[in-house]
């Protein structure tokens, strides 16, 4: 990553060893980074086994770690002066949003690998805004799995040899941590409630310094990788709505997925197929879309209308099938212009398609353009969070002084929980 960006890593990481410190922990500690992700283009597509375009941002997770002599993960929130200690049990559970995703982890990985019986100390400290769509929560779970993991020397158990060998099969088996799922031999349980896939997951582990990769889901599989120019930077500002994946919010990311799941059994019940995903149904036939319209208007619900049905079904077809493989040809074929019109539909699709845009978002989209973006779009679960914008580097500066007044005046309200910064596409997660 960038030299200021490491700079304010080892600050971080100072703070992490002192509150080790202050637990009396003392030998055998180890350092891990993993970082918060940009979803370029790609909302509400992996779950559906669609297509993105990712990668990982300079901002994130920066812990210390030491293995524990009992079957205890005891966690250190440095930032927020929080801490917890839970068992490393298959039945292990805890209220709250964040202790649930150590939790999630505790249970997994005690069920799935008997042979990891040491927990774990671990210290973090973040720099990326919560709950802001940039997955601090699944970088959480990543860290905590990263630290027991190696607590227990994981890689070299047979049971995980023999399940995961890549970088995108360890990905979708943190996605079904997540989410619940099972994973080929390893079964799942309750998760921590969401129900979505793998593509923040396989951001974090698998992306690489100043590229984007593109994805396939459902199988995961990388599909490319396209370099962005040097004279180009990332600009995000996180609007100050949080975009929660507890609560309301987590219904409202759920109700998106739960209409694909239904129109896929729909679909195998009257095509007497049996495709997995959204994307397999879509492709299986050229009429195939048309056929899953006509699905989309006659197969209501009491949940699900046909006008909602049809939104859901045709953000999907236009943002997977048609914007994110003209955008990467745009990418490769150095067409920022182009690049920029089609991330402006992905844009209109993901406000008046899918619907899961707030006022703050949509101005901040449109904003960064009319500042001087070559792209802008609002990314991640939606109902808050954050918008990225692509922008010629020798601008930054004022690019961002100049989007922050805006916004401040558009919403003076969010205006001090708002967050703006400069990143490049930065380094998957690692220990050392």
């Amino acid at each position: 990553m960038s030299a200021a960006e490491a700079r304010g890593k080892a600050a971080l990481l100072r703070k992490c060893d002192a509150a080790l410190d202050t637990l009396g922990v003392e030998d055998g500690r180890w350092s891990i980074w993993v970082p918060g992700r940009i979803e370029v283009l790609g909302k509400h597509t992996d779950y559906a086994g669609g297509r993105s375009l990712l990668c990982a941002v300079e901002r994130g997770f920066c812990a210390r770690a030491a293995p524990r002599p009992d079957a205890v993960i005891r966690v250190v929130d440095v930032g927020r002066g929080l801490s917890l200690s839970l068992p490393l049990r298959p039945d292990c559970s805890a209220p709250g949003t964040w202790s649930g995703y150590v939790a999630a982890v505790a249970r997994r990985l005690s069920s799935n690998f008997p042979a990891v019986t040491r927990g774990a100390d671990i210290a973090f400290a973040s720099d990326l805004p919560r709950a802001a769509g940039m997955s601090s929560s699944s970088a959480l779970l990543i860290a905590v799995f990263l630290a027991v993991g190696r607590a227990n020397d994981l890689r070299a158990s047979p049971d995980f040899r023999d399940t995961i060998v890549t970088r995108e099969e360890l990905a979708a088996y943190l996605s079904c941590v997540e989410n619940g799922a099972s994973f080929r031999g390893l079964v799942g349980d309750s998760g921590v409630g969401t129900l979505g896939g793998s593509q923040d997951h396989t951001a974090i582990v698998a992306s690489e310094p100043g590229k984007l990769a593109r994805y396939s889901w459902s199988p995961l599989r990388r599909e490319g990788v396209i370099p962005l120019p040097r004279d180009l930077c990332f600009a995000i500002a996180s609007s100050g709505v949080a975009a929660e994946k507890t609560g309301g919010a987590q219904e409202n990311y759920n109700r998106a997925s739960r209409a694909v799941r239904h129109l896929v059994h729909m679909w195998n019940g009257l095509t007497g197929r049996n495709d997995v995903t959204l994307g397999d149904a879509a492709r299986s036939a050229p009429l195939a879309p048309e056929r899953l319209r006509q699905i989309a208007r006659s197969e209501t619900t009491a949940e699900f209308g046909a006008e909602y049905l049809l939104a859901r079904l045709e953000h999907f077809l236009v943002e997977s099938e048609t914007i994110i493989p003209a955008a990467a040809r745009a990418l490769a074929n150095d067409s920022p212009d182009a690049f920029g019109a089609l991330v402006d539909w992905s844009q209109w699709a993901t406000e008046r398609l899918l619907g899961n845009q707030v006022p703050e978002t949509v101005f901040l989209a449109r904003a960064a353009r009319e500042v001087g973006a070559v792209a802008a779009s609002a990314f991640g679960a939606g109902f808050g969070g954050s918008v990225w914008a692509l922008l010629p580097r020798d601008d930054a500066t004022r690019f961002v002084r100049v989007w922050k007044q805006r916004y401040a005046r558009a919403f003076p309200a969010r205006a001090d929980a708002a967050q703006f910064f400069l990143t490049n596409a930065g380094p998957a997660a690692y220990q050392w």
